[in-house]
């Protein structure tokens, strides 16, 4: 354990002059913007909840279906830049570190700040909520689970796109092939049959579980799309630790 926080500790000191911490606020604050200006008038009479669920899911919408698939896949490449300039990896794999801590602890990082990330965003939904004045005790329970399980369906492509960054030297290749990914979300969210297993439309499914009045995959349980991400979790973790353990740097 104490191996693997000093790993933890050394990658966070990389990041920590770095401009990735810019990257986190951003989509939180787009979101607030959309909060903002979105009308809940048609809600007034329909009670706290209700209105929540309409705030939520008008942030989402750019949040989980655009921005945190991609913001996945750009901390997952840039947590591996270093490594893979001026053979860095050859260098790190010389001291006496674990692979598998190696990994765990990049993972690890991935993992925080995509957590920070989605603390913004639930923080931009109260703050949309005060503006536009809802009233009532908060749903902290839809809030949470929204909040939480967006994290959760994050991870599957955390380490999806960190085998892809390990494997690849190029910094913008793996980028490109993400955001190609991601933007097919806005058609294929529609689809029941095929949107639980496309890991780049699982955070947005996630986060909006709460309303089972949706379309297509929307109208899936929780529990459904969770035992999906966590297997899909499970798959994509172990192959990226497999490769990395055995890789040739």
């Amino acid at each position: 354990m104490h191996a693997y926080l000093r790993l933890l500790a050394s990658e966070h000191l990389k990041l920590s002059k770095s401009f990735i911490w810019l990257l986190l606020p951003i989509s939180p604050l787009l979101s607030l913007a959309i909060g903002v200006f979105v009308s809940l008038d048609s809600y007034e009479t329909a009670g706290t909840f209700a209105q929540y669920a309409l705030l939520v899911s008008a942030m989402a919408a750019f949040h989980a279906m655009l921005f945190l698939p991609i913001l996945t896949g750009i901390l997952s490449a840039f947590i591996c830049r270093y490594e893979h300039t001026g053979g860095g990896w050859k260098q790190l794999l010389t001291l006496p570190v674990s692979r598998s801590g190696l990994f765990l602890a990049k993972f690890s990082l991935v993992a925080i700040l995509l957590a920070v990330t989605q603390l913004l965003f639930l923080g931009a939904v109260l703050l949309a909520a005060i503006y536009q004045g809802i009233d009532g005790d908060l749903p902290w329970k839809m809030l949470l689970t929204g909040i939480g399980s967006g994290w959760l369906a994050c991870l599957p492509l955390a380490a999806l796109q960190l085998l892809v960054s390990v494997s690849w030297s190029s910094f913008a290749a793996p980028l490109v092939i993400n955001v190609m990914l991601t933007i097919p979300n806005m058609l294929i969210l529609n689809s029941e049959r095929f949107a639980p297993f496309y890991p780049w439309a699982q955070p947005m499914l996630a986060m909006l579980s709460f309303s089972n009045e949706g379309f297509g995959a929307f109208a899936l349980p929780l529990e459904n799309i969770l035992i999906t991400v966590m297997g899909s979790f499970v798959l994509f973790f172990a192959a990226g630790l497999l490769y990395f353990n055995r890789k040739e740097m």
